[in-house]
Order: structure tokens, then C-alpha cells, then sequence
């Protein structure tokens, strides 16, 4: 494992420490056939003013998933110094090269960042630009909030999500914060390669991790870039940074968020066939132990009957898989279920 503290390559140019408003970029070396001293540049955009908690908002982490990205711009345009006590750091576009391919995968390395963390300077794009977020940007947070939605492997009913932590303030802390961010749905999850995530990082340094999902199947969700504008508002009323208290009605009439769980392996309906799904259900409905989850077709081949598939678990479709076409070992649905506050030790 790389040493995260290890001096970073990313050149930026923006003084954390300096009140009032800074707008630049980060500038990641990336040399090209066409451009031996190329950079990427990673936009930034830091609100100061006095002494307070330090709110990060992330998006772009993934290139194909919207919401984030936009909910923090139009923060990052519209938030004024004399509005905050403490500071907010944004960075809307982290992983520039795959936001500017459309891809969930770095184009320049074929990485997921996310499955890169702490990273290494001394690696790989996606390595680098992970090591940049852990050594320099994460030390300075009291709060993390990752912005991600489904991309275009899923569809997801919008939520907030967390780890379940075995310290029991912290988990109370970030169950509050996942009340005040006020998404619909908090979905508190494990066992989806951690060691390596962005969230694993944040956790590790003590710092309040919450993520979104907004959203998905490729497209700019509506009802996910309103939650999303609403919920990092509200984080910064709850940290105190903006005045206010947080705005958490949801639509329909429900007083709040309902705090949900993935946290055994037949949560996940998975294809046994490479194939073409048809789903029964959208996400965000109810579903029962032992429905028909969908059918996968073989429509290649004559008079193959289609595969059906069973929910194992009663709760709420959280994810559904976006692409029609699915590959074996893909997981086509993913159940939510009412949380409690106790966790099975592995």
C-alpha cells in the first residue's frame, strides 16, 4: 500500500486557508503522445470564511453519473462568503477524463477510482488522482459527502448510503447526517469491496462519510438533481456552516428519511446467464421473498425458454439493472430492508 502522505503530483493552485471565495483547479500531470507536459484540470471551488467545520462535496467520481456533478456546480456558483461560517470545499468534476468519455472507467487508464483508494503518487491516473483526494483534500473535512448515482449499470431509487460502523457515535452521527441530508431512503450497506473506496478512506481518518445514489440508467434524473441540490443545503445547515435548519418533507407526505439495510448476500439477485433481463419491478417498489424478479431470454437461441428469477429477501428494490443485456455474475436487482442496529460479524 502506498504511503498516503507521501507528496502528491497534483499541483493546485487554491489556498485552503484563505477566506472569501477561490475558483481554479487542480492540474494532474498527464503526458500524451501530443502533449508531453500535458495536465487535466480538475475544477475547484473553496468558500471560506472564519473558523468552523469543513464541509466536502464530491462529484464526478464516477464520469457517467450526473446529478452530483450538477446539484455542486450550482452550489459552487451561487454560494457567497458572507453566507458561511466555516468552509466548504467542491470539486463537481474529479475525474475529468472519464466525465469528458461518458464512462463509469477512467479512459486513460481503464481504472475505477473508486476501487483505487488511498492510492499511490507514483501510480497510475486514477492512482494519483486518488492519492490527491486522500493526502491533501480529506485531511482538512469534519464531513464527506460523495455524490454518486447508478450510471448506466443500474437504476437506483434516490438515497443517501453509509457503512454500518462499529463505533456506535459514529454511526449515530452519520445516520444524522444521512437524516439531515433528507433523501428519501439511507441505505446503510457493507461488503462491496471497502477496502479500496473513497468511503473507506474518509471512515479511516474519522471523518462522517455519506454518499447518494440519485439516480441512474444513463440519464439526468430529475427528481435526483432536486434531492441532491436540497440534501448538500442541508448538510450545511446541519454542520452549522449556513443558517437554517434542514428541509427533510419528502414528496407524498412522508415526515423524513426512512433509514434502510443491505447487509446479507441474498439482498442481491444476481444472473446465473449471460442473456437479455426483463425485469418485473421499478426501483423503489415493494417487493416479496419468492416473486418473480425477472426472466432472463436467450433470444438467440430457438425455443429456449427464459430463465426466471427469484427474489430471496422481502424490502424495496433499491437498484435495477440498467442495461437490457446482462452478463452472468452481474447483479440485476438489489433488495432494501427496514434497518435495525444489529449486524452479522464475519
Amino acid at each position: 500500500m502506498a504511503n498516503s502522505e507521501a507528496q502528491s503530483r497534483i499541483a493546485c493552485e487554491i489556498d485552503f486557508e484563505r477566506d472569501g471565495r477561490q475558483a481554479g483547479y487542480a492540474r494532474a500531470p498527464l503526458s500524451r503522445n501530443n502533449s508531453g507536459w500535458g495536465t487535466v484540470e480538475i475544477p475547484i471551488t473553496v468558500v471560506k470564511n472564519g473558523s468552523g467545520p469543513t464541509v466536502l462535496l464530491t462529484g464526478g467520481v464516477h464520469g457517467d453519473e450526473y446529478e452530483g456533478q450538477i446539484a455542486i456546480s450550482d452550489l459552487a456558483r451561487r454560494l457567497r462568503p458572507e453566507e458561511v461560517q466555516g468552509r466548504v470545499i467542491m470539486l463537481p468534476a474529479v475525474n475529468m477524463p472519464a466525465i469528458q468519455s461518458d464512462t463509469r472507467l477512467s479512459p486513460v487508464d481503464g481504472r475505477d477510482i473508486n476501487r483505487c483508494f488511498p492510492g499511490d503518487p507514483r501510480g497510475t491516473f486514477s492512482q494519483m488522482l486518488a492519492h490527491f483526494l486522500d493526502s491533501v483534500i480529506l485531511p482538512m473535512a469534519d464531513i464527506s459527502v460523495d455524490m454518486h448515482t447508478a450510471g448506466h449499470s443500474y437504476d437506483s431509487t434516490p438515497s443517501t448510503n453509509m457503512h454500518y460502523l462499529a463505533d456506535p457515535a459514529m454511526r449515530a452521527r452519520t445516520l444524522a447526517a444521512a437524516e439531515a441530508f433528507g433523501a428519501p431512503h439511507n441505505v446503510v450497506f457493507g461488503g462491496v469491496d471497502e477496502g479500496s473506496t473513497f468511503t473507506s478512506c474518509v471512515e479511516g481518518r474519522g471523518i462522517i462519510s455519506l454518499g447518494t445514489e440519485l439516480g441512474g440508467w444513463g440519464r439526468v434524473n430529475i427528481e435526483g438533481v432536486r434531492i441532491g441540490k436540497r440534501g448538500i443545503l442541508n448538510v450545511l445547515k446541519h454542520m452549522g456552516v449556513i443558517e437554517g435548519m434542514p428541509e427533510t418533507a419528502q414528496r407524498g407526505g412522508a415526515a423524513g428519511t426512512r433509514h434502510m439495510m443491505v447487509r446479507e448476500a441474498d439482498a442481491y439477485v444476481t444472473a446465473p446467464r449471460t442473456g437479455l433481463f426483463e425485469p418485473t419491478h421499478y426501483v423503489g417498489e415493494e417487493v416479496r421473498t419468492g416473486e418473480t424478479a425477472g426472466w432472463i431470454h436467450f433470444v438467440e437461441d430457438v425455443d429456449t425458454a427464459p430463465l426466471e428469477l427469484f427474489y430471496r429477501r422481502d424490502g424495496i428494490v433499491w437498484f435495477g439493472a440498467g442495461p437490457g443485456r446482462v452478463t452472468r455474475g452481474d447483479a440485476v436487482a438489489v433488495v432494501m430492508e427496514d434497518y435495525n442496529d444489529t449486524w452479522p460479524q464475519h
